[in-house]
């Protein structure tokens, strides 16, 4: 039994406000593979996969910002306490 290991790994970070988002992509045989996860605190959002690596970024990157775009987004909470007399 061989192990499959990835070549052409890549990552980064991208801006998707409000978000900042971090791609994965590295390649398995001849299919490229990409995940997207919130930077912080690190939840995948998407996965894809495709013969480019292009191809299988836009797909996970598509994916995760429709998933995003339903994600409710809270103002800071004031903490401020107000004493009552």
């Amino acid at each position: 039994m061989s192990i499959d290991h990835p070549t052409d790994y890549q990552e980064r970070v991208e801006s998707v406000p409000p978000f900042k988002i971090h791609i994965t992509s590295y390649k398995i045989h001849e299919t490229y593979h990409c995940s997207v996860d919130d930077f912080d605190p690190g939840a995948v959002i998407a996965r894809s996969s495709g013969m480019t690596r292009e191809e299988a970024e836009l797909k996970a990157v598509m994916r995760a910002k429709e998933r995003m775009e339903h994600t409710r987004v809270r103002k800071p909470a004031d903490h401020e306490v107000q004493q009552e007399d």
